[in-house]
């Protein structure tokens, strides 16, 4: 038996105006997704009430680590994604490249991705800024040290040592877009400190020739780093002998890697996986059926396209990711997997993400459980079909009910 787990990130919504009143799910024509809901469908909560809804926490969730207890801030999943351990004392965090603009006096956030900047850009101007002289004392007050990436996404390390009780309170930037930074700059622990790194690399990079050369180009400048989501060393148990199976997780984000690190799983990367909408489907397709051809138990995808749509507030873009993981992962993978004997797909959103809001919501999202020994008759995999099926009120548990036998 094979077990493959989809996430389509974000891509559940509330009833959209400009869709009729209903959700991008129930509005589009999904076919394979429909195959995927004949055996089981129903809804999940994956977010536990009173937790923070997010990827990190849900994902969590999902792979069955109950984010209540196992939950120690978003950050620390992203290092481990990209290979960097803690040390006791330290305190990681997720430094966005972020793009804002000063209106009037105050400098407005218009993209938490800075316009979703990658490549040489990315890491240019991250490099150039870590050695710029004017950003350097700032950042050695700090004790900060940033691993950069070559995306709008890096981790920061505060060396501290960090008291054990220090309480860090900062803000996603993706749940405040089109406001005012000056209204989220972080409070709590090392707050003036962190403040000072946002507000210095404004000054550096607002100018920046990378920047100037993205204006004029007509895209969103990247000028200003945003540190969040605060998080100590983390410990997971095991997935192999948590679930009896091994497996790998194909995913374009380090957090995602990070959860699969410390849950002792593989985690591949994919050529061309960007996490954006011309991310490579194909690609992640492949990475995953070739690791069910080497051994492997289980395999869960990850899809980040949907979600970036929706904090864009493109809702043409978030469709069209939607329909591009129907068809061009949900379909590849039906007409592949029974060369390799009977198989068992869970396929879910992690949370909602709202594009009424730009923002995450942790309200129950739709599941299907596709069982290819007792397919079912075809319906569809979306909130208000959902909504009359199973009801699984922990979200920890739903990685057991894909594991059935």
């Amino acid at each position: 038996m094979k077990y493959v787990l989809i996430i389509g990130d974000g891509m559940s919504d509330d009833p959209v105006p400009e869709l009729g009143g209903k959700t991008p799910l129930e509005y589009l024509e999904l076919p394979y997704m429909g195959i995927l809901s004949g055996s089981e469908a129903g809804s999940c909560q994956t977010v536990p009430e009173g937790v923070p809804a997010g990827s990190d926490t849900a994902i969590l969730n999902i792979f069955g680590y109950d984010p209540r207890w196992s939950y120690t801030g978003r950050s620390v999943l992203e290092a481990a994604g990209v290979g960097v351990t803690l040390k006791p004392g330290e305190v990681s965090m997720r430094v966005n490249l972020c793009a804002v603009e000063e209106i009037g006096g105050k400098l407005i956030i218009h993209s938490h991705n800075g316009g979703n900047i990658e490549g040489d850009e990315a890491e240019t101007l991250m490099n150039d800024l870590l050695a710029d002289p004017s950003f350097i004392p700032a950042a050695e007050k700090a004790k900060l040290t940033v691993h950069v990436s070559r995306t709008f996404r890096h981790i920061g390390v505060f060396g501290g040592p960090v008291p054990e009780d220090a309480v860090f309170h900062t803000t996603e930037p993706h749940n405040v877009l089109e406001q005012d930074v000056g209204l989220y700059y972080p409070t709590g622990a090392m707050a003036e400190e962190i403040t000072e790194l946002m507000k210095v690399s404004y000054e550096v990079l607002k100018d920046h020739p990378v920047n100037r050369e993205r204006i004029a180009r007509g895209q969103l400048p990247a000028n200003m780093i945003w540190p969040w989501g605060a998080g100590r060393a983390m410990l997971l148990d095991d997935f192999t002998q948590k679930y009896g199976v091994q497996g790998s997780v194909i995913s374009a984000v380090p957090l995602v890697w990070g959860i699969a690190e410390l849950a002792k799983l593989k985690h591949p990367h994919v050529e061309g996986a960007t996490g954006d909408l011309d991310t490579n489907y194909q690609g992640k397709v492949d990475a995953a059926i070739a690791a069910l051809k080497a051994g492997d138990d289980f395999v869960g995808v990850h899809v980040e396209a949907p979600d970036e749509m929706t904090h864009a507030g493109d809702l043409e873009k978030k469709l069209e990711a939607i329909r591009r993981l129907d068809k061009l992962v949900v379909k590849p993978l039906l007409e592949q997997l029974p060369e390799l004997g009977d198989f068992r797909i869970l396929m879910l959103s992690d949370h909602k993400t709202l594009m009424s809001t730009r923002t995450h919501d942790g309200k129950p999202v739709p599941f299907a459980i596709y069982d290819s020994r007792r397919p079912g008759q075809p319906s569809r995999l979306d909130e208000s079909t959902a909504a009359k099926g199973v009801w699984v009120p922990e979200g920890r548990d739903i990685m057991a009910r894909l594991l059935e036998k």
